[in-house]
């Protein structure tokens, strides 16, 4: 008879066969399912580091270009600062610099006007050399002109101003009717004045200067007579003036030491008279002190003229 134990045993042997296989299996399983949900909470964890690394990351690189330009304008004010420094310390040294640079030229201005005036006058002697080469002497070049020059309603005739030829106004009226007052006005102070030459035409003022040229040559004569269509007898407003009584004076130096040629000389302007050749002004003129030789210019320029000490061509500015 077979053992009880036996049968029992062989209907256990298949549980714990089946339990032997399952058992693992199901510790397998458990281990597996444990081990993913570690790996799925790593990787969440992971994620989330990694997003805090890029957040992190993230906000010092937007915060530190403000820090930057915090630096920047810092810099760039600590650099005005330092440049409005510089062009102020600059401009305090130089001062002094420029004062003593002002000083030095003080030193050695005297020396340069000292040049400066010599240079100048210098320059002015050939200048005036020339003016009164060009004044007292005949030009090749100037022939005589179609009409004749009027300046500011004065009629000039001299070594540089002909007249035309055929310029023949003759004696003029207003010259004469004023010689008649200022004779009226020298007879109250016991002077007859007389016009012993007046108004020359062209003919007439080229034969004298060929008697002249004949007598002393033609550079003596140049100095007291004009050649013709230079006269200012052709104009008709020049008036030779003596005394009557005095004949030897007339056409003399002479006749401005007398009564009559000193009241003549400190009164002809209130008439419209001036004395057309003064001393010292042949460079201007361009001939010798005549002292009998008044032109006719009018009462107002004649009186600025006098009062002025200048001559003819001063006042016209030629």
């Amino acid at each position: 008879m077979p053992s009880r134990y036996s049968s029992n045993q062989k209907k256990k042997n298949p549980y714990i066969k089946w339990s032997l296989i399952i058992v693992p299996i199901l510790l397998v399983i458990g281990a597996a399912s444990w081990y993913f949900l570690q790996t799925q909470n790593s990787a969440s964890n992971v994620e989330d580091v990694a997003k805090n690394e890029v957040q992190t990351s993230q906000k010092p690189a937007e915060e530190q270009p403000k820090e930057e330009k915090a630096t920047e304008e810092t810099n760039e004010e600590s650099n005005e600062i330092e440049k409005t420094e510089e062009t102020k310390a600059p401009e305090k040294t130089e001062e002094p610099k420029q004062q003593e640079t002002s000083k030095e030229p003080k030193e050695t201005d005297p020396p340069k006007e000292q040049a400066k005036e010599e240079d100048a006058a210098a320059a002015s002697k050939p200048k005036k050399q020339e003016t009164a080469k060009d004044a007292s002497s005949y030009s090749d070049t100037i022939g005589l002109p179609g009409k004749p020059t009027v300046i500011n309603g004065v009629l000039l005739a001299n070594k540089q101003h002909p007249l035309p030829e055929t310029y023949a106004p003759g004696e003029s009226q207003e010259a004469r009717s004023a010689f008649e007052e200022m004779r009226q006005a020298a007879l109250k102070k016991s002077i007859d004045l007389v016009a012993f030459s007046t108004y020359r035409d062209f003919a007439r003022q080229k034969e004298l200067y060929k008697g002249y040229v004949a007598k002393d040559g033609q550079k003596a004569a140049d100095r007291y007579s004009a050649r013709p269509g230079y006269s200012e007898h052709q104009t008709g407003l020049a008036f030779d003036i003596g005394e009557a009584g005095q004949e030897q004076h007339w056409a003399s130096a002479s006749f401005g030491e007398t009564k009559g040629g000193k009241w003549l000389a400190e009164n002809a302007h209130n008439y419209g008279f001036i004395l057309r050749y003064p001393k010292g002004s042949e460079s201007i003129t361009g001939y010798m002190h005549e002292s009998w030789h008044y032109r006719y210019v009018g009462k107002k320029a004649a009186t600025e003229i006098y009062k002025k000490g200048i001559t003819l061509e001063q006042y016209l500015g030629v």
